[in-house]
């Protein structure tokens, strides 16, 4: 059966490839991830949640999918319900603390617009700025109405502004949620076929780095894992014995403020700066002895955490410096937001891992190269004959 005549001209059958396989499959794959990072980016974030609570609590799913017989969808329909129960009681529980100092602040406010208030005895104390702060408190708050005035001043100027802030915020808070939701569908899919896809990537791995894929890509879990269990414990830690610090120096609220530093002790100079906040308040308010020995005491406390637990806890399976865990920390935070926290210390886990290879190879390589007999140079034949003649002459 005769063909058509093609249109460029009769094709020229070759074997020889243009790019050899192996490449072309590399580059494919770099080129499927770029394009579905570019396509997917929205969710990397509620993924790479969803992977940080899978690495941290992965111990613990093990141990319940040996109690269900190991049938994976229901351990990871039950992980989810626990870990759902383990978000939602404690944002209902701030929820309603939160309601309920609102309600009191409102009724304050409400109260000071009808009679006035005086101004704060530890505001009008502080130094530099105490004197000024009573001017402006006399001048905003002190007489009466002078609250509703403010707000109708505010309102009034900025009525576009605050607006566009509430928009902003419901927009934020259904965002939130979204992710939220998305984390969760992906979470339940990590727990019920991770291994699977660990496999996959496993292979994949050993093909693309052979010799050294077991090492780094073991390193991943492993920092993620202690990365979490350390900085829970340094906050839940921080929290308590800060906290217990507030009652013993008499500040007001001390189970609060201790909640709030242990949250703030997640953040990089979080801690330091709610226990300087709280003793500046001692200082103002006339416990010039209880806030000096407040400040100290969190400082050493501080010290102590940050040069010696948090390294070992933080630092993961390589055992980070300080330095590198605090770069990982602080340059996390700043790109990523809370989730950094813990994404940071992983990305400088693996550059100091790969660092580290690459020192052990050339440290290897010198080794072979120094236990190699160096040989005698060879002279050429016709002079080594010449040589020998003479010797025999």
């Amino acid at each position: 059966m005769p063909t058509e005549p093609r249109l460029m001209g009769p094709a020229t059958p070759t074997r020889i490839a243009v790019v050899p396989p192996l490449s072309a499959a590399r580059w494919l794959l770099l080129l499927v991830i770029a394009a579905g990072i570019y396509f997917f980016h929205g969710f990397v974030v509620p993924v790479l949640a969803a992977l940080v609570i899978a690495f941290a609590s992965w111990p613990l799913y093990r141990r319940l999918l040996v109690l269900v017989d190991g049938s994976r969808t229901v351990a990871a329909a039950i992980a989810i319900m626990a870990i759902l129960i383990f978000l939602v009681v404690p944002i209902a529980i701030a929820g309603s603390y939160a309601v309920h100092e609102v309600r009191e602040w409102i009724g304050w406010a409400f109260e000071t617009n009808r009679n006035g208030a005086p101004t704060p005895e530890w505001i009008a104390a502080l130094p530099w700025v105490g004197e000024w702060l009573n001017e402006r408190w006399a001048q905003y708050v002190g007489h009466p109405g002078a609250i509703g005035e403010l707000i109708q001043i505010t309102s009034g100027a900025n009525i576009g502004n605050i607006y566009r802030a509430v928009l902003a915020a419901g927009g934020g808070a259904f965002s939130l949620l979204l992710t939220l939701l998305f984390m969760l569908i992906a979470l339940f899919f990590v727990y019920r076929d991770g291994e699977h896809f660990a496999a996959q990537v496993d292979r994949v791995g050993e093909r693309i780095v052979p010799t050294r894929w077991e090492r780094i890509s073991r390193v991943v879990p492993a920092t993620i894992s202690s990365t979490v269990t350390g900085m829970t414990l340094i906050a839940i830690g921080e929290g308590v014995v800060l906290g217990v610090a507030y009652w013993i120096a008499g500040v007001p609220s001390p189970v609060t403020l201790g909640v709030l530093t242990g949250i703030m002790a997640l953040i990089p100079g979080g801690a330091p700066l709610s226990f300087t906040l709280v003793s500046i308040y001692l200082v103002s308010s006339g416990s010039h002895i209880a806030g000096l020995a407040l400040f100290i005491w969190g400082s050493v406390e501080l010290f102590i955490v940050d040069k010696t637990l948090r390294p070992k806890l933080v630092g993961g399976p390589i055992k980070l410096p300080f330095l590198p865990t605090f770069f990982g920390l602080i340059g996390g935070v700043k790109t990523m937001g809370f989730l950094g926290l813990f994404i940071g210390p992983v990305l400088m886990a693996l550059l100091v891992a790969i660092w580290r290879e690459w020192l052990r190879e050339v440290e290897l390589t010198d080794e072979a190269a120094k236990a190699v007999p160096v040989e005698p140079p060879q002279l050429p034949l016709a002079l080594d004959q010449d040589a020998g003649k003479r010797q025999a002459g």
